[in-house]
């Protein structure tokens, strides 16, 4: 494992449960105890977390770390979510689209598609986030309108949060809603780590037709700090081939429909 790949995995582990600790990145990584200090030191540089003695701990917002750091972490299992999202999506619909690495690489899968790029007097899709970075990447697709929610900018993740958020997404509909999460689980539902963030998302979810989640398999089982919304509020997962039979069997128990995107 090279330098990069182990300050990634440093983060996933802090992601976790907010805290780590050199001898757990010894044993997780296999690397020596002064590996890991260094790693952690370097991580600390950057301000991505706290040093402790014998370890680290998250900041405020270290889950929500700098998108160039998250989002090539399960790109493969993300582009065959993304790909199966955009595929529920007909001409013409109006979506909505979270903050995080999961939902931009459905705006991906939305701008690059031919059908929704060609030229036409009318507008092939309306998209309304809350993430600046996904309006900035969609902005050139001149047949895609964009509608911004209001909000206060998280610096880290680039999502508008509070209350301005509701002035907007109150007093329109959508037709699907895709919704990235911390992690997913059936008896709790989806939940992200910031009770702001679960808010607007949470309203995203109830103005839409169909609320779905997008969400890799490595999320599932996970429960972060703060709940999306009531129990069937989201009717469908969409995750990838790493979920088990048990698993899928509990989420459709619990009402959930769930497209697995092979890849």
């Amino acid at each position: 494992m090279n330098r990069t790949d182990r300050l990634r995995a440093i983060l996933d582990l802090l992601a976790e449960t907010g805290r780590v600790e050199v001898e757990e990145i010894v044993e997780r990584l296999d690397v020596s105890s002064a590996t890991a200090r260094r790693d952690l030191d370097a991580l600390a540089s950057q301000q991505l977390l706290t040093r402790t003695r014998g370890g680290a701990t998250g900041q405020s917002v270290a889950y929500d770390l700098p998108l160039r750091y998250k989002r090539e972490q399960q790109a493969p299992q993300k582009l065959a979510i993304a790909q199966a999202a955009s595929e529920l999506v007909p001409m013409g619909a109006v979506v909505g689209l979270s903050g995080g690495t999961t939902s931009t690489a459905v705006a991906d899968a939305l701008g690059t598609r031919a059908d929704i790029a060609e030229p036409s007097p009318h507008h092939s899709l309306t998209v309304v986030t809350n993430a600046i970075n996904i309006a900035a990447q969609l902005i050139m697709r001149p047949q895609i309108r964009i509608v911004v929610t209001g909000g206060v900018v998280q610096s880290r993740s680039y999502e508008l949060v509070g209350p301005y958020s509701d002035v907007v997404l109150e007093k329109i509909t959508m037709d699907y809603a895709f919704v990235g999460v911390a992690g997913i689980d059936p008896v709790v539902g989806p939940t992200v780590r910031d009770e702001r963030e679960a808010a607007v998302n949470g309203l995203m979810a109830r103005r839409a037709e169909h609320a779905v989640v997008v969400a890799d398999s490595s999320k599932i089982g996970r429960r972060a700090f703060a709940t999306l919304g009531d129990e069937g509020l989201f009717d469908t997962l969409i995750t990838d081939d790493g979920i088990t039979p048990d698993q899928h069997r509990a989420f459709e128990d619990a009402g959930l429909r769930v497209i697995v995107a092979r890849i």
